[in-house]
């Protein structure tokens, strides 16, 4: 696994700490290196005159489960804020979604546990997964933000998903362009965080 700190600079060990955790949406897959939403995200907080430093702990491929046996490296990083964006692969893979909203419920308990804010990063699936199971996926995000009084984004992908110019040719990762976008969807549910 790669966890990559972002334009760390000087002094960093003093700045609060924001870990983007999850899969290969926070990675960056397909985009050129620096483009992924994380390292827009700090180009903005940094432009905005919030002192706070992120780390893009995003891994490709990863499910909820993975994402629940990483939750003690994340916390090693001693966040302040975590923005949690997990269980499109789950869904991709038809996996039952009992099971992604047990570890998404988990990895939630565990952080808040620790002291973080969590941000829950909303996701949806393609068309073909059948409106019964999309619907029934989607709840689970919404519930879990009520149940724990987290900020949820309704979508992550909200800006770009529908923008060919912005997606990349597999339809479901953004370009760093997209990215871009992203990162300022991310940034607007952030800011009532950022005090």
């Amino acid at each position: 696994m790669t966890v990559c700190l972002l334009n760390a600079g000087p002094a960093t060990s003093t700045r609060p700490v924001i870990v983007a955790f999850g899969d290969s949406l926070t990675a960056g897959f397909g985009a050129e290196p620096g483009a992924s939403y994380p390292d827009f995200l700090q180009k903005d907080l940094l432009e905005a005159g919030y002192g706070w430093r992120v780390v893009n702990a995003g891994v490709s491929g990863n499910t909820t489960s993975d994402g629940l046996y990483r939750v003690r490296e994340v916390l090693a990083k001693k966040p302040r804020i975590v923005i949690v964006e997990f269980g499109g692969n789950d869904g991709l893979r038809g996996l039952p979604l009992a099971t992604t909203r047990d570890n998404l419920e988990q990895i939630v308990e565990e952080l808040r546990k620790a002291g973080a804010a969590v941000v829950l990063a909303g996701m949806t699936l393609p068309p073909n997964y059948g409106p019964d199971y999309i619907h029934s996926f989607e709840r689970i995000y919404v519930d879990l933000a009520a149940k724990y009084k987290l900020t949820r984004i309704p979508f992550l992908l909200e800006a770009v998903a529908l923008r060919p110019d912005l997606m990349q040719r597999d339809g479901i990762h953004p370009t760093g362009t997209g990215n871009a976008l992203v990162a300022k969807t991310v940034l607007r549910y952030l800011k009532p965080l950022l005090h």
